[in-house]
């Protein structure tokens, strides 16, 4: 089981010992007050198995979270919730690599599935067990605190891309792209289409998460979720930024060049004419 990290938590404070999760046993619940997070990375379907056994999973949550092209969603199952959501990170030649991350949530525990990510929660899970008051207020914090470390990791992606395209906007004012430059321009916008296609539903999810009567989601807890939304908002709105300077780059440079290209033509006709007389 490729599990990277599980815990018992009661009063926000983490048991002396990992939870040892090994086929053919039983599940243990939780005193009161606490609760159970277990994070796994690249599971079988043998292994999610296991863990749809233990923590009574539905299994169409389970199948969807074998599946990594998943759009961001979010459902409820009894009183069980599964949230997906996509990460982005940004990869040599400009390309945009994606992954995902599936929830699922109760009272007494939640369980991350993550998918083609390098940016483990380990870090993010050592920093909330600091914070103890926090943490005590159970997995909807948890799956907040994901979240918004997700959500963060766009922003991170998207800042890149600013620094290359602002860079772009500044040649194209000077001379006319090349051909290499304007190949990259256009690989940048697809990749930006793209990125938009995939998290745009993220949108959707963090509203459901801060208006609706979700299992396992603590009206007290909505606020933070709030704070997400306006996150992926942000990194939404930064993308329509890029798509529309990329869009004028190449229509800018065409008005300049054929400026400079009149200019030039006015002043070989004087030339010219001077010439003849």
């Amino acid at each position: 089981m490729p599990i990277v990290a599980a815990r018992r938590y009661t009063a926000g404070k983490p048991a002396a010992e990992p939870l040892v999760i090994v086929p053919g046993t039983c599940r243990v619940p939780p005193p009161q007050d606490s609760f159970d997070w277990v994070g796994v990375a690249e599971p079988t379907a043998e292994e999610m198995e296991l863990l749809q056994a233990l923590f009574g999973l539905h299994p169409l949550a389970v199948e969807d979270s074998l599946n990594p092209k998943q759009l961001p969603k979010v459902e409820g199952y009894g009183q069980r919730l599964f949230v997906v959501a996509r990460t982005t990170t940004l990869a040599d030649d400009d390309i945009i690599d994606f992954g995902q991350t599936a929830f699922f949530v109760a009272e007494d525990f939640i369980v991350s599935v993550r998918h083609g990510s390098n940016r483990a929660h380990l870090t993010l899970r050592q920093h909330l067990e600091q914070i103890p008051d926090r943490l005590d207020e159970g997995p909807d914090f948890v799956l907040h605190a994901i979240l918004d470390f997700i959500v963060d990791g766009y922003l991170e992606t998207i800042k890149p891309l600013e620094r290359v395209v602002a860079a772009m906007e500044e040649r194209a004012i000077d001379v006319f792209p090349d051909q290499e430059t304007i190949r990259r321009l256009f690989r940048l916008r697809r990749q930006v289409r793209r990125f938009q296609r995939i998290i745009a539903p993220m949108e959707g999810v963090c509203l459901r998460l801060t208006e609706a009567d979700l299992p396992a989601i603590d009206a007290s807890a909505r606020p933070w979720f709030r704070d997400v939304l306006d996150h992926v908002r942000r990194a939404l709105s930064r993308l329509n930024g890029l798509q529309d300077t990329m869009a004028t780059i190449v229509e800018t440079a065409s008005l300049l060049e054929q400026h400079r290209q009149g200019e030039m033509t006015r002043k070989l006709a004087a030339w010219a004419a001077i010439l003849a007389v």
